[in-house]
Order: structure tokens, then C-alpha cells, then sequence
């Protein structure tokens, strides 16, 4: 792969085309329609200059001129307060505030368990799909609170719980029509966005074909 110091002034993401992490940074990409050329990267065979330019060699990882960021969160922040419009985050520090709490336990409680599942001990990850489910199912009266997930207002918190929403299927867990319509009417309602479906994949789109 060429150097990316060439195209420094296009901003560029590196992207896993199946990572759940990745796939939340395109979508604020998406629904910001902020110019960027995602370089998909083989979890297996990456590219010289992601280790270069990040110590930890992960996706994603996003270059805009000379800033390098390299974490998930952190670049889906970034980018919302470069891109305003439209908002992804609240304007009330206290809003704000629980918006980011809403994010920490989704990561710790949901994407943890997503890095389990995806992992290479099958009973580890046994035990993480039963957890994520039992999770996800009891969440349901939360959904069904507002449109979307405790705001009125699409947010990082959406486009952070809707990767993992998407990718169900490929965990083998199922939503139940009855106990999980409010689930169900959300996955609806934040899958139909068409910032989400600019965000994916080809292979995630197979996993919803």
C-alpha cells in the first residue's frame, strides 16, 4: 500500500470491513456525509502504515492532516465537534453528560462481550452470547421509552448500540417478536437511516441479506 503522507489533506480511515468498532465511526461518517476514503484493512494482513501511525495497530484508525486518532469513541467525539451539523450529541452538559455514560456501559457491558464472542475460545464466547442476549432482551422497556435509545434524537449512542443490534444474527441470537417488538421497532427505525446503510459493509450487508 502507498504511503498515506501523500493524501494527508483527504481525510482517511482505517476500517475493518466486519468490525463493530469501525463500522461505528462510518456510520457518524455516513450521517455527517463528511468526505473520507476508508482503506479497508485485513485484520490479518495489515498495512505497514497503520503500525506507523498507531502504536496499537488497530481499527479503526483515522488520519485527518496531521492528527492521528485511534479509538473508537474518541474519533466519533472528534468527529461531531468538527462536523456540527447535524448534531450526534446533546448540547446540555447534563444531557451530554449521561449521553457519555450511556456509551461507557455500552462498551463495557455489550462491546466487551462482542470481543468475546468474536474470540477464540468457544466456551468464553458461549458464555458471552448468552450474557449479550440475556442483555439485550431485558433492555427492552428502555427502548421503548423514546425513539431512540433515551433521546428524542439520534446520537452516538445509537450509532454505537446499532453495530452490535445488526450483527445478531451472526452471534446466533435471535430478538423474540412478542417480549422484543420494542427492540424490533428500534433496529427498524435506526436500520432504515440512510447514513446506516451507507456505513455498511459488503460484508456486513450479508449478514442481513
Amino acid at each position: 500500500m502507498a504511503s498515506i503522507s501523500s493524501r494527508r489533506s483527504v481525510m482517511t480511515l482505517f476500517s475493518a470491513p466486519d468490525c463493530a468498532d469501525s463500522h461505528r465511526v462510518r456510520i457518524v461518517l455516513a450521517e455527517k456525509d463528511i468526505t473520507v476514503d476508508i482503506l479497508n484493512v485485513n485484520p490479518d494482513d495489515k498495512p505497514d502504515d497503520l503500525a506507523e501511525l498507531n502504536p496499537y495497530n488497530t481499527t479503526p484508525t483515522l488520519i485527518d492532516r496531521d492528527l492521528v486518532l485511534y479509538d473508537a469513541r474518541i474519533i466519533m467525539e472528534y468527529l461531531d465537534e468538527r462536523f456540527p451539523h447535524p448534531p450526534l450529541m446533546p448540547v446540555d452538559p447534563v444531557t451530554r453528560a449521561h449521553s457519555r455514560l450511556a456509551l461507557f456501559r455500552i462498551e463495557r457491558d455489550w462491546f466487551s462481550l462482542v470481543q468475546d464472542i468474536e474470540g477464540k475460545d468457544p466456551a468464553a464466547a458461549d458464555q458471552a452470547r448468552d450474557i449479550l442476549r440475556e442483555s439485550v432482551l431485558s433492555a427492552a422497556e428502555v427502548f421503548a421509552i423514546k425513539p431512540y435509545f433515551l433521546s428524542d434524537e439520534y446520537t452516538l449512542v445509537d450509532c454505537t448500540i446499532a453495530p452490535v443490534l445488526w450483527r445478531l444474527p451472526k452471534y446466533g441470537i435471535d430478538v423474540p417478536a412478542k417480549t422484543g417488538k420494542p427492540i424490533l421497532s428500534y433496529m427498524d427505525r435506526v436500520f432504515s437511516r440512510d447514513g446506516f446503510q451507507v456505513s455498511l459493509s459488503k460484508v456486513e450487508k450479508s449478514i442481513r441479506p
